[in-house]
């Protein structure tokens, strides 16, 4: 059964989407097939260099660098999101798909989990 996480909260403010991350992380620990979809503000956790000093934490970026060797399977950005945050090829972390159509990604997984 393939499950799809989709965090839709940007990375600091609140911490509902790291609990999504951990959820997933957690997932993929027990050999759950566990992929991430990042709608709405949510694309902002794929920003390359971000820097979380300044609100005294930590950067979500090595988190999301490190998900493949933790087990989740892909990380996928709404495109139209990314657009409206002026993130590109060249702004997103290594390894982001974007996706065009949602209902169509949704489609593909047993489970789908908007924990927000």
């Amino acid at each position: 059964m393939q499950t799809l996480i989709v965090i839709d909260r940007p990375p600091y403010g609140s911490w509902s989407g790291r609990e999504s991350l951990d959820m997933a992380f957690s997932l993929a620990a027990f050999d759950q097939p566990i992929s991430l979809l990042f709608v709405g503000e949510g694309v902002l956790w794929l920003n390359k260099g971000q820097d979380a000093t300044g609100i005294a934490q930590k950067s979500v970026e090595r988190n999301l660098k490190a998900a493949a060797m933790f087990g989740i399977e892909s990380l996928m950005a709404d495109q139209s999101a990314c657009q409206r945050f002026s993130l590109t090829g060249q702004t997103l972390i290594d390894g982001v798909e974007t996706v065009e159509n949602l209902r169509a990604t949704l489609r593909r997984y047993d489970h789908v989990v908007f924990p927000g």
